[in-house]
């Protein structure tokens, strides 16, 4: 199939540059076919150019070039024997068509392409600086720069960067000039106080705080990375961002400013309120998991809201606050009967004298769900104690008093006032 079209293609160069005698008119409209079969070939140059057979493709093209005179097939022509690897031909016809001239821009930059591809080093730099003295481009300054650094010449390409870069401030140039000091010049500090500096004044740009990221990254300079995320944050808040800052505070155990972070960008209410828990800020873990629970259904948030709750008031006492609680945890062991709930709600109901016979209800529902857990243990000997059956009280508590948790200091207040209990009751008798 390839052979048959080669074939065509043969023919078709032959009727091109033969058959089509007539030539163009002198006033070109691009948009308006010179000859009947131009669509056609267009056509198959570009699938050539798909197949990769760069050099059929740019025989095409100056064909179509030669009979239309067109640039645009030329510098397409030009660009695949450059794909081809067809360097000293593109540097011929650039000579044929352009001679000394350096009016054509396009067809400059292509022959510099070809000079580098060359090795002609030297002849390419002279000629990209007649080109940037002309045209002022920023991507002709940046060809320049690639010059001299493939002449090794690093010093001078900074150099030259850096008067390009003060006319207008363009990041390209900067970020070009930053790679250059960074890597080859090792000059580290510099590129980044250089991107820093313009960052800071005309603000933190996709291209500057990427470079930044990647030399911070590179330094292990966690200070400068979260920095830098940060401000790009505040233009761009997307949630991979917000979750690489959190990352970095993590690394760097930064816990407050991760929360305050949190806070702000509320981007994981998860680790939020993990954050409140850890440092007991149960003021503020209590509304979040409310919220959380609002958002969700999830009835375990009501849970941990009704537990935070009770936690963050410094009055145990205060009535309302137990009302709001009890209701909060009634509904929860209702809905789902998970044992730190079950337990939660019936050592409140036991210890503030609520409802001592229901909360014995409820921690006797928990030891059916971990019949050996030290606190749930502990909760029914405080339920025994408070009806005043001590004996039972004393029972329950000699299977804590072994187990791993017995030294905590509630648990201890309560074996030392079950002990007396227990005493007193003999006495009596």
């Amino acid at each position: 199939m390839y052979k048959i079209l080669k074939l065509f293609i043969s023919l078709s160069l032959v009727i091109l540059y033969v058959g089509c005698g007539a030539k163009p008119s002198v006033e070109t409209n691009v948009n308006k076919k010179t000859f009947e079969k131009e669509d056609m070939y267009i056509l198959i140059a570009l699938r050539l150019e798909q197949l990769k057979d760069y050099k059929s493709s740019a025989d095409i093209f100056n064909a179509l070039y030669e009979q239309t005179k067109r640039k645009e097939y030329l510098y397409r022509s030009l660009r695949n024997n450059l794909a081809a690897n067809n360097n000293k031909k593109v540097v011929l016809k650039v000579n044929q068509i352009a001679k000394n001239s350096i009016d054509d821009f396009e067809l400059v930059r292509i022959k510099i392409v070809a000079l580098v591809k060359l090795e002609k080093l030297k002849e390419a730099q002279i000629l990209a600086l007649r080109l940037v003295q002309k045209t002022k481009l920023i991507d002709d300054y940046l060809l320049v720069s690639e010059l001299y650094v493939k002449l090794k010449e690093f010093n001078t390409a900074v150099k030259y960067l850096e008067s390009a870069y003060i006319k207008d401030y363009n990041e390209k140039i900067l970020d070009r000039m930053a790679i250059i000091l960074y890597v080859n010049l090792q000059r580290k500090k510099e590129a980044i106080a250089q991107l820093e500096t313009h960052s800071r004044i005309y603000g933190c740009s996709r291209t500057i705080c990427s470079r930044l990221i990647g030399f911070y990254s590179n330094d292990n300079n966690i200070e400068g990375l979260i920095s830098t995320y940060l401000r790009i944050y505040k233009v761009n808040t997307h949630k991979e961002i917000a979750q690489k800052i959190v990352q970095l505070y993590s690394y760097k155990k930064d816990y407050e400013n991760m929360i305050s972070f949190l806070e702000k960008s509320r981007v994981d209410d998860e680790l939020l309120l993990q954050l409140y828990v850890q440092f007991k800020k149960y003021k503020k873990a209590s509304p979040l998991a409310y919220e959380m629970y609002t958002e969700s259904g999830d009835i375990s948030h009501l849970g941990q809201s009704a537990i935070f709750e009770y936690e963050s008031t410094k009055n145990k006492n205060n009535k309302i606050m137990q009302k709001s609680v009890v209701k909060k945890l009634t509904k929860v062991v209702n809905k789902k009967k998970d044992g730190v709930y079950l337990n939660y709600l019936g050592y409140l109901l036991i210890d503030h004298d609520i409802d001592v016979k229901k909360g014995l209800g409820y921690v006797k529902e928990a030891l059916k769900i971990e019949s050996n857990s030290i606190y749930y243990l502990d909760s029914l000997a405080w339920g025994y104690y408070k009806l005043g059956e001590c004996q039972k009280a004393k029972d329950t508590m000699d299977k804590v008093k072994n187990m791993d948790g017995s030294s905590n200091k509630e648990v201890v207040k309560h074996i030392q006032m079950i002990d007396k209990c227990n005493k007193k009751s003999r006495e009596i008798e």
